[in-house]
């Protein structure tokens, strides 16, 4: 079984700044996951050509299984504002992470993160880019209870603020969240958090430990894919971690192989 996780930039390449459909096709095929985690994923942005891009990662992978949550209606660094309670955003620009699973889901769960109270800096990459002073958006958790040929399987993602300390925060509310779910039980997603940081906060196990970001020469990792150490004895052993180079993003996808 394979999980990945992949901040998709909302697919846009650093070498021209443009979304092509065909590359983040390309991209997540490439990847062959079974359960596969995306952040900062577009849906209905004319940024990103009005695609569904979680769907459209769904049908690179074959499979009918997958969810997308909106963290916020509009766009970010622009115009935007927080979803509550069952408000989709159908109809509107919409940003947030995705779920893509080969698995049969029992049940889907969100949880909704506060944005953190302050501005922060921070650098946005490629054509056009740099360091700017941006007002800190809503986050999302997406979780799913699958059946797997190895049971029950809780797996989740998330992309987690980029302000120091509200992170971290943020971080101990998903895990509380996720801890009302079946074991055993894997997150997966951008903590914004090094793996030093993350693993202190959560007390969970990483299922790989490689550089992540930045993609064209990571020298930190900031994509995790952590276990609940209560569970680790439920799970198969990792046999292969890896961080393919791909043509989109700022951020390497971080695969694991268990089996």
């Amino acid at each position: 079984m394979r999980l990945a996780t992949f901040n998709l930039l909302n697919g846009r390449s650093l070498t021209d700044g443009l979304v092509d459909p065909d590359r983040l096709t390309a991209a997540v095929t490439n990847l062959d996951a079974d359960i596969l985690a995306l952040q900062e994923v577009d849906r209905d942005q004319t940024r990103s050509g009005n695609l569904d891009q979680t769907t459209l990662a769904a049908h690179a992978l074959d499979t009918p299984h997958h969810r997308f949550a909106p963290a916020l209606v509009g766009t970010p660094g622009t115009h935007f504002r927080p979803l509550h309670h069952d408000d989709d955003g159908h109809g509107e620009p919409c940003y947030g992470v995705g779920l893509v699973t080969r698995h049969p889901v029992r049940s889907w769960h969100t949880t909704r993160l506060r944005a953190a109270p302050i501005r922060s800096p921070l650098y946005i990459p490629g054509p056009g880019g740099g360091l700017i002073l941006l007002r800190d958006e809503p986050r999302v958790v997406l979780a799913a209870v699958l059946d797997t040929p190895h049971g029950t399987l809780t797996v989740a993602t998330t992309h987690l603020s980029f302000v120091p300390g509200w992170n971290a925060h943020q971080l101990r509310q998903t895990i509380r969240a996720l801890r009302t779910l079946p074991a055993p039980r894997i997150l997966l997603g951008d903590l914004n958090l090094p793996a030093g940081p993350a693993r202190l906060v959560t007390g969970w196990q990483p299922l790989g430990r490689r550089p992540t970001y930045p993609a064209p020469h990571p020298r930190v990792q900031l994509d995790h894919i952590l276990a609940d150490p209560s569970d680790l004895h439920r799970l198969p052993p990792v046999t292969a971690v890896t961080t393919p180079a791909t043509t989109i993003s700022d951020h390497r996808p971080l695969l694991v192989d268990l089996g």
